[in-house]
């Protein structure tokens, strides 16, 4: 029998998913499941997006431009110049999720054994991406003492080499809820021009930040106009996961018309996605009030729950919908599949993404988890008040 590529050999297993199988035998055995693994919100979604496509009047569903409905991206031009990010229509390119425009821009702008520079714990599919287009990921760690911040710019340089072309950063921040500063992203911005390299911001929650924190998009960066690649995605802004839609942007001609060409060789994105897309921008101001109060419920009933719980550490996230959470046991991989397996609690359980799947360091992580706070207040009290059971049951608790 034929062996399979070293790239489908070596291509990781998402932390986020790699558990649904024992959360789907507890969820048979009548066990209620709260997923704390993944960022599916259960906020519903615009109601501007749910009447384009329930009132479509089309005898054919095409292909699009292999760029996105030009209508689309106009609309999408926009919506972002009304935020003060200045861009026309052909400096967009839209893509089947965000996750897409990552993949594209990674194709585009690097070389197979070109590294990037990104901090740690970071989005964990990052790493299937860079194993998908041969590009090298070279961490620099943050850390949970320090509520993630942004590394000092002196360690950030001390990872460049002849073989860097890029910085990644995603404000605000998924898996950590940490939220960049306008001067740590000057800081990146003067490594970014010093060095001549490319600044990759994932900025697909944008909407999510608390506090009176405001977010502040790496595509006003002066003087690196044309090093910016901006990665967007509508599937977290409007509740709307399952689209797939998102977006490519950039300044730089050379990157669009690249992008555009290996977007020719998917032929399209989808059609319905764009057609909710489009509508969604029409989303009214006080759905993301409202939005963002609920999370702020949510995030600070979690924060304190957790920080109730004896050895445990939550730092209090101030964007996004996630936090990296410590955890008094000897191995969260264990435990995480320990606590489906073997533990309930009012015929409850929980399902949690292991923090060692967000780093690229080995053996950073081994007591970390990511936890999505997307479930209403009164599923979170139970998951809160299930998984404190589980740590004082856990036969591994340090």
């Amino acid at each position: 029998m034929p062996s399979i590529s070293a790239r489908g050999r070596v291509m990781p297993a998402s932390p986020i998913r790699k558990l649904i199988p024992f959360a789907e035998e507890a969820a048979r055995n009548g066990v209620k499941v709260y997923r704390l693994n993944i960022g599916q919100p259960d906020i519903p979604t615009p109601q501007v997006a749910i009447e384009a496509l329930r009132n479509l009047d089309l005898k054919v569903i095409e292909y699009s431009h292999s760029a996105g409905n030009e209508s689309y991206r106009r609309k999408l031009a926009g919506f972002y110049r009304s935020l003060g990010i200045e861009v026309e229509y052909t400096d967009i390119l839209i893509t089947t999720g965000g996750s897409e425009a990552v993949s594209f821009a990674l194709l585009t702008c690097l070389d197979p054994g070109d590294e990037i520079i990104t901090s740690e714990p970071f989005y964990a599919n990052y790493n299937g991406f860079a194993v998908s287009t041969g590009v090298r990921i070279v961490p620099v760690t943050s850390t949970i003492s320090d509520d993630f911040a942004l590394p000092p710019v002196e360690e950030i340089e001390l990872k460049i080499t002849p073989r860097t072309k890029g910085i990644l950063v995603c404000n605000p921040n998924n898996p950590t809820g940490y939220l960049y500063s306008k001067e740590e992203l000057f800081k990146l911005r003067d490594i970014v021009k010093k060095h001549d390299l490319y600044l990759f911001s994932d900025e697909a929650y944008r909407e999510f930040c608390y506090d009176g924190e405001e977010h502040y998009s790496a595509m006003k960066l002066s003087g690196i106009e044309e090093n910016v690649v901006l990665i967007d995605s509508v599937s977290k802004r409007y509740s709307v996961c399952g689209i797939r839609i998102g977006a490519l942007v950039t300044r730089n001609r050379e990157i669009i018309e690249a992008a555009l060409r290996a977007a020719q060789a998917r032929l399209s994105p989808p059609g319905l996605g764009q057609i909710a897309g489009e509508a969604s921008i029409d989303t009214p101001a006080g759905y993301f009030s409202e939005v963002n109060q609920e999370y702020t419920r949510r995030r600070n009933f979690m924060v304190d729950a957790l920080n109730s719980m004896p050895g445990v550490y939550c730092p209090t996230p101030k964007g996004a919908f996630y936090s990296m959470v410590k955890l008094p046991v000897d191995d969260a991989d264990k435990f995480a599949r320990w606590i489906l397996e073997k533990f309930e609690y009012k015929k409850q359980t929980v399902l949690l993404a292991p923090g060692s799947g967000f780093y690229s360091t080995p053996g950073l992580g081994k007591n970390e988890v990511r936890i999505a706070y997307v479930l209403n207040t009164d599923d979170l009290k139970n998951a809160m008040e299930t998984l404190a059971e589980a740590l004082k049951a856990y036969p591994g608790r340090v």
